[in-house]
């Protein structure tokens, strides 16, 4: 059976070491082959930014089959934005004939209607934890703030690298050589 493994973790600070040793134990308890490792440095709430997840799905969504199995760490390392995003991811992995398999959560290798109630409930308590560790962020920086400490960059600091120009800035830096012809 051929098997793709899904990495994430969301800061430098982090190692997916732990996460490929577990998960190419499971390859070898199964008797699968993993035929490709998708992994990035990401949070998963950044809808969009996973350029990675994005390549594993476009691949499922070729019609190549490459893969009939996805191993995983825990489902939140798909999705932290709640239970639609996991049900969705799950499902379009389904209509392509990949199985999910997660390291955390092993009920994902049972068949069954409950899977479903299961995957909700993961989506769940994925979002609310990063919402509560939001919260808690949130609330140190306005304490910070309140004790009169600044935050950000100390004044006259300057970048180290020269930024691209993108989005707003490039809107901006396009409006004034708009503005300055007229």
């Amino acid at each position: 059976m051929k098997t793709a493994i899904y990495l994430r973790v969301s800061s430098s600070e982090q190692n997916p070491d732990n996460q490929i040793s577990a998960l190419q134990g499971v390859a070898r308890r199964l008797d699968v082959d993993i035929v490709e490792i998708y992994q990035e440095q990401e949070s998963a709430w950044k809808s969009g930014h996973q350029k990675e997840l994005a390549r594993l799905i476009e691949d499922v969504r070729s019609g190549r089959r490459k893969y009939d199995m996805l191993l995983v760490w825990a489902l939140d390392r798909l999705s932290r934005e709640g239970v639609a995003a996991i049900l969705n991811l799950v499902n379009t992995f389904r209509q392509y004939g990949v199985k999910v398999l997660s390291y955390q959560e092993p009920w994902t290798e049972a068949p069954g209607p409950m899977g479903d109630i299961l995957y909700a409930i993961t989506g769940w308590v994925a979002q609310y934890e990063s919402d509560r560790r939001s919260e808690r962020t949130k609330a140190g920086l306005a304490r910070v703030i309140k004790e009169g400490k600044k935050l950000g960059r100390p004044p006259g600091s300057k970048d180290k690298h020269k930024r691209k120009r993108t989005g707003y800035l490039l809107r901006y830096a396009n409006k004034g050589a708009v503005n300055s012809h007229s």
